[in-house]
Formats: structure tokens, sequence, C-alpha cells
């Protein structure tokens, strides 16, 4: 093999792997870097027992070596000695991790986090890519020349920690007691439901759902065995929560999903008006966008925005949006999340609605 040919094989190799890593490093920041990074941290580093001090830190850390490393692979200081080993070894950790997880989910589901949201693959698909990788740095250790030409550490250092430094710039860590402030809306709503769209029935426009329920609505006999009232926890965001039915939802206001599961609730409400009320919690992420998702959803609920982490908490461990729960007195009858399996489905929300306590408990 010539030299020219060996050049040009080690510079492929050398873009590729390091066009990996950028790209890796930038979706996990995509799309904004706070919501990505905070989303990557709930998802991927709670399940390996990280505590919410710890995560921000080493997330950010982390995000930052990834994307120095692309840049790193590039340069030609320590390259031999100390960048492609590094790399390798940090593959090798990814490896590890993933196959960790693949053993403790017990099969191959799921987004592995190594190019955050935006390209879903599962672990097993990133454990072949991370081989793939290793083997190419490998092989590209060896089709290099001994190094001989003097080599400036400063810049290894330089622009590994200027990197990381942009990171925590483009998305500060915000203090702990700061992430559960709630901001409740129950003012502005006051507990009302406001059609947008053309009047249905005898809905209105203007009409709240009080009215609605006392003069349009027949009331109906319900079995009087009603499940024994519990602290669903979530009185903290909606005072009357925990009293009946009530349908309680998880949206992120710049989701498609979220908004066709809005307006699915929507026209449920306009065919039957004895639906349980339903209160919204708002991610913290775009929220200048909620007016827009209920002149979308063609109604607006009462609601209340919570920051980043806490939402994804809340929402519950291993899930994601859509969220939408079927509550009564305060227990938690049905749950429907994320747009697979579990994704929320009107008419099978209706079945449930039907259904007296008793035939619930079979």
């Amino acid at each position: 093999m010539t030299t020219t040919t060996k050049n040009y094989i080690a510079w492929s190799i050398r873009i590729l792997v390091a066009f990996l890593f950028i790209v890796s490093a930038i979706a996990k920041m995509y799309p904004s870097p706070y919501f990505a990074i905070s989303t990557f941290e709930v998802k991927q580093l709670y399940t390996l027992g990280f505590s919410e001090t710890i995560a921000p830190y080493f997330s950010r850390t982390l995000i930052g070596i990834e994307l120095a490393m692309g840049f790193l692979l590039l340069q030609k200081h320590f390259l031999k000695r100390f960048i492609i080993p590094m790399t390798v070894l940090l593959l090798a950790v990814f490896v590890g991790h993933l196959t960790y997880v693949t053993f403790l989910s017990g099969g191959n589901s799921g987004n592995c986090g190594c190019f955050g949201e935006l390209i879903p693959m599962t672990p097993i698909e990133a454990i072949i890519k991370n081989i793939i990788a290793i083997a190419l740095l490998v092989y590209l250790y060896y089709l290099l020349p001994k190094e001989s030409v003097k080599h400036n550490f400063w810049i290894l250092t330089t622009v590994l920690f200027a990197i990381v430094l942009a990171i925590y710039m483009m998305a500060p860590i915000q203090p702990i007691a700061s992430n559960f402030t709630v901001t409740p809306m129950e003012d502005l709503v006051k507990d009302t439901l406001t059609v947008l769209s053309s009047p249905v029935d005898s809905v209105t426009s203007e009409t709240p759902i009080a009215e609605i329920k006392k003069d349009s609505v027949k009331k109906v006999v319900e079995n009087t065995n009603e499940p024994k009232k519990i602290k669903s926890g979530n009185a903290k965001y909606f005072s009357g929560i925990d009293n009946g039915k009530k349908l309680l939802a998880y949206f992120v206001p710049g989701c498609d999903h979220c908004r066709d599961a809005a307006k699915e609730l929507t026209e449920m409400r306009k065919k039957d008006a004895s639906l349980p009320s339903l209160s919204i919690i708002f991610m913290n992420e775009e929220a200048d966008l909620i007016p827009a998702f209920f002149k979308e959803s063609g109604a607006t609920y009462p609601y209340t925005i919570i920051e980043v982490i806490p939402f994804w908490n809340v929402l519950g461990s291993g899930k994601d949006t859509p969220g939408v729960k079927y509550l009564w007195n305060g227990n938690e009858i049905k749950y429907y999340w994320g747009i697979t399996d579990d994704k929320f489905v009107g008419s099978d929300l209706t079945t449930y609605l039907k259904k007296s306590y008793a035939e619930l408990k079979k």
C-alpha cells in the first residue's frame, strides 16, 4: 500500500469518526440545549443511578468531551499517542454501558440516547456502531506513521476546556430548588373550558363548563361505589384534582403528538359535555407556544407550567409525552403515554370512563 493510499484511508477514517462524535454531541442538545440535556439526564443518567446533583455536571462534561474528541481527531498533536487511545477507551465505555442497559431492559427496545431525540437508535444498533468505530480507530492507529513532530499539549487542553465551558454556558445548570417552581394559571382560566371553534349543540365559546353541566347536561346517576379518596400528589398543581373523576394531561407546548391528543380530547368533550374536566401540566419548554397550542387544540384548559426535569419526574420513569391520566378520587385508573403501545386512544378512554368501580376492580 502506497503512502498516498494510506493517507487517504487515514483521513477518511478520521473524518468519519470525527463526524460521528460531533453529530452525537450536537444531537444531545437538540432541539434546545437545556431541554435536550435535561431529558438526557432523566432518561439515561437517572436510570443508571446518577443523583439530581451529579447528573447535570456529568452530562455537560460528557457531551463536551465527546464534541472535543470529534474536533481533536482532525488535528495532529498527540493524535496517535493520546487522542486515538482515549477515543477507543471512550467508545469501549459506551459499549459497556449499552450492554448493561440492554441486559437490564431484557431486550433491544427504546432509544439509547446516543444521538439524543434527533436520531433514535436502539442499544444494539448503537453497540454495533461503536464497535465498528473502534475497529476503524484501531486500523487508523496502525496506518499512522510513528509520531516524530514536536507536539503542543496546550492545544488539546485548550480545545477540551473551551468546548466543555461552552456547553455549560449554552445550558446553564439551574438550582435544584428553582426546578420545582410551579406557575399556576387558575386566576386566568378559573377552571373553565373555552371552545375556540364553532359551537357544538349548546356549547358556546363563552359558556363556562360549570354552566354547561348545570344547564345543558342531564345528570347521570352514577354508582355510589367509588374508590376510596387518596392523595395523588397533584393537588399542589390543581386543588380539586383528587375530587371525583378527572383527566390530567402532561404536554409539551411544541409537541405535535401532544397537540393531536389535546384536539382529540376537545372533540370528545364536544360530543359529551359530561366528560371529566381536563387539567394540563406543561413542560417549561417553548412555553410561549401555549396560546398557539390551545388555538390548535380548539380549547383552553386550566394549566400549570413546571421545569423540564420535574416534568419528566412527574410524568414517570421510562414514559414519554403525550401523557393523559384518568384519575378517580385521586386513584390512577388509566394512564396513556408516548406514541407507541401505551399511546392515548380516545375510544379506549371512553370505555374506561363508562365502567363502574366494580367493573374496574375485576
